[in-house]
């Protein structure tokens, strides 16, 4: 049944079509509603979520279905709903008045109450259940409680909210300080994240443990580019914990992808939720720890979840999907639990045996009396154990997780969140393709190709980006974040293949961003757009949080971009950028990986090389790049019969040999044309700086 005054039946979010048959009048954002709350007086319940948000299900079916809470509701209030995916922008902003509001982090689902004349927020929480539990007050309790405040206390408001608007325009434009751009912050970034480190298990602090991916990939750059023993210490802190984690219960050892945080110290019981945003990331990631430490569990985290990508989470029309949910059948984790009956009944003897004791079937269960497969046994201690080959249990884990999958998807499974948003995919088209050409896997690259003509056909309407669509429609004004993943995405793209078309986009895209988003000012970039409709506050932030900094990212492709055709205003907008940042970088690096590894190309500028010839000759020479890890190298292999674009004109092509064109930042070395000249330069650049 769809109740007459709840608006959301229209929308493209999936996460608005589960309230639209809820009971409460809700509306989307936007004019309709805000206008409402002005002519009937009465303040805005905001609610954030999204679909795959466990404790936003919990909260819907206590509160939102039920008809006399959300007869208070309709009575007193006008009631918003936002999907935290599709209006990043607003998530940001309240998110931040909470914590201001609070004194305490957020989160989701989020609740706050707005003035109605110009939604500022006056009261904030997070769930809260139907009656009174774990020191929280009652959902109806805080309806009644607020609505009584807004009648007989608007004044107090008032006031509050003034002190409110002050903070958040002191926290969007800081005063302005000069502070050297220096390699100061990656020692002190070292230290903060090994005083953090769980040596045991691997990760960054308590629990629940976050995978916290960026960061995660600062420990492998470091050491890489700047030696030292600290360096060294903080590559092994962060190949421990990729391994603990690609080992763990934080991946479906059955199914690929990785789920989005770990509730227990081991990694071994997630929440079982999966985002396309953390698995984008970890993919990468686990690209990059398996170029410097090869290891069958790295091996199959990009495996299994680069299946898993193409096989679950991408839209016949090109694009991928954003989330699936931790619950099936209405209990988390459902989908994913097994026993040792089931696997021993569809497995043979010795792959049952093997998958068994390898994935812990064989001791207590340890998820709500049923089995979540975690790695209780290192494939290398099996071996020795048993006197068999590594690679030949290799082989029969790999058979038997593939019998456990096929049988797996008879199940009911979990909801997919089917909107496909702009920065996300991008994440996942860099990922999808630094895999492709590391690995030598063409399927790879056939998916991040599809992906990306599909947001360039629907999300790149008349010069400008749009951030979500679904069924191919897409709207909304995109944010920093799309603009800057994308950026970086469309350059990387063209290491896997050559583009004129695509090259030129690259720089359509940069002067967008520059021209929508950029603080001429102060330095960096909003994270809404000169055009955007007003808010309460036009946010700029630094820091990374389960995503990048977009700031970090734009400062980052930006100047690959800048080194790549030449274009100095590229260049100088990363500067000013991490001008900007630097106060913050130097005190706390530890939140600002994204600017760090955009602070790397600043003080070491990235290598391009830019090789002409035959294809085929070219793919030699490239792999020589490509199989090691070198995150400050930038390998484009342009095919002699191509239209060279006019930045590039003087990298000419020779008739009878390959060509290497090697510019270090702004300093361009001699040609080389002899593979074995560049094999030995290549050797070279192995050797990391010492001591920055």
């Amino acid at each position: 049944m769809t109740h007459k005054h709840n608006q959301l039946a229209k929308e493209t979010s999936p996460y608005l079509l589960q309230h639209a048959d809820n009971p409460v009048h809700w509306y989307p954002w936007g004019e309709q509603a805000l206008q409402l709350a002005i002519e009937l007086d009465k303040p805005i319940l905001l609610s954030i979520g999204y679909s795959a948000c466990h404790w936003c299900h919990v909260m819907a079916h206590e509160s939102f279905e039920d008809d006399a809470t959300a007869q208070q509701m309709n009575d007193h209030f006008i009631n918003i709903k936002v999907d935290r995916e599709e209006r990043p922008d607003l998530d940001k902003i309240y998110q931040l008045a909470h914590q201001l509001l609070t004194g305490r982090g957020g989160g989701w689902p989020l609740t706050l109450f707005l003035m109605p004349h110009d939604q500022t927020p006056f009261f904030a929480g997070t769930y809260f259940p139907p009656r009174p539990r774990h020191g929280l007050r009652s959902f109806s309790d805080i309806l009644a409680a607020v609505h009584a405040a807004y009648i007989e206390r608007r004044d107090q408001i008032q006031q509050q909210n003034q002190s409110l608007l002050s903070q958040l325009e002191s926290l969007s434009f800081p005063l302005a300080q000069y502070t050297e751009l220096n390699a100061l912050p990656f020692e002190l970034l070292s230290r903060q994240l090994l005083a953090q480190y769980d040596a045991r298990y691997g990760g960054f602090g308590p629990r629940p443990k976050f995978p916290h991916p960026y960061t995660l990939e600062r420990c492998l750059r470091q050491a890489s580019l700047y030696g030292s023993n600290t360096h060294a210490e903080t590559l092994q802190a962060g190949l421990q914990t990729a391994r603990q984690m690609a080992r763990g219960g934080l991946f479906d050892h059955i199914g690929g992808g990785f789920c989005r945080y770990s509730t227990d110290d081991q990694w071994m019981i997630p929440h079982f939720e999966k985002m396309l945003y953390d698995n984008a990331q970890l993919l990468a990631l686990y690209v990059w720890a398996q170029q410097l430490a090869p290891d069958y569990y790295f091996a199959c985290a990009i495996r299994q979840s680069a299946d898993w990508v193409m096989t679950e989470m991408q839209a016949p029309a090109g694009g991928y999907y954003s989330a699936q949910d931790a619950d099936s059948e209405g209990e988390e984790g459902k989908y994913y639990v097994w026993n040792g009956e089931q696997t021993t009944a569809l497995l043979d003897q010795d792959q049952a045996e093997l998958f068994n004791h390898s994935y812990g079937l064989d001791r207590a269960a340890n998820f709500e009396g049923q089995w979540y497969p975690h790695t209780f046994v290192d494939i290398a201690q099996l071996a020795e154990r048993l006197d068999r080959s590594a690679a030949d249990i290799q082989q029969q884990l790999d058979r038997a997780k593939n019998t456990l999958y096929q049988q797996r998807i008879k199940r009911i499974h979990p909801g997919t969140d089917d909107k496909i948003l702009t920065a996300w995919n991008a994440l996942m088209i860099r990922a999808m393709n630094l895999a492709a050409r590391t690995l030598q896997q063409p399927a790879y690259a056939a998916s991040a190709h599809k992906a990306l003509a599909y947001l360039r056909q629907c999300h790149w309407v008349d010069q400008r980006l749009l951030a979500t669509s679904k069924d191919g429609k897409a709207h909304l004004n995109a944010y920093l974040d799309d603009y800057a993943y994308l950026l970086q995405a469309v350059i990387d793209a063209l290491q896997n293949k050559w583009d004129n078309e695509l090259f030129d986009w690259s720089k359509q895209i940069a002067d967008c961003m520059l021209d929508l988003f950029e603080d001429k000012d102060r330095g960096g970039f909003y994270f809404t757009s000169s055009d955007h409709e007003q808010l309460i506050m036009r946010s700029k932030s630094f820091t990374d949080d389960a995503m990048p900094s977009g700031n970090g990212v734009a400062a980052s492709a930006l100047q690959t971009l800048g080194l790549l055709c030449g274009d100095t205003r590229y260049l100088e907008s990363a500067e000013k950028t991490l001008q900007a940042a630097a106060p913050d970088i130097q005190q706390h690096p530890v939140y600002y990986s994204a600017l760090l590894n955009a602070l790397d190309t600043y003080l070491h500028p990235a290598t391009i090389i830019i090789l002409r010839g035959e294809i085929e000759a070219m793919q030699d020479w490239q792999q020589q790049v490509f199989r090691h890890y070198l995150p400050d190298v930038m390998c484009f292999a342009i095919p002699g019969d191509t239209r060279i674009p006019p930045e590039l004109a003087v990298k000419k092509a020779h008739t009878e040999t390959v060509c290497a064109y090697i510019c270090e930042g702004m300093s361009c070395r001699e040609a080389l044309t002899e593979l074995a000249d560049f094999k030995a330069y290549i050797a070279a650049r192995l050797t990391p700086l010492k001591d920055g």
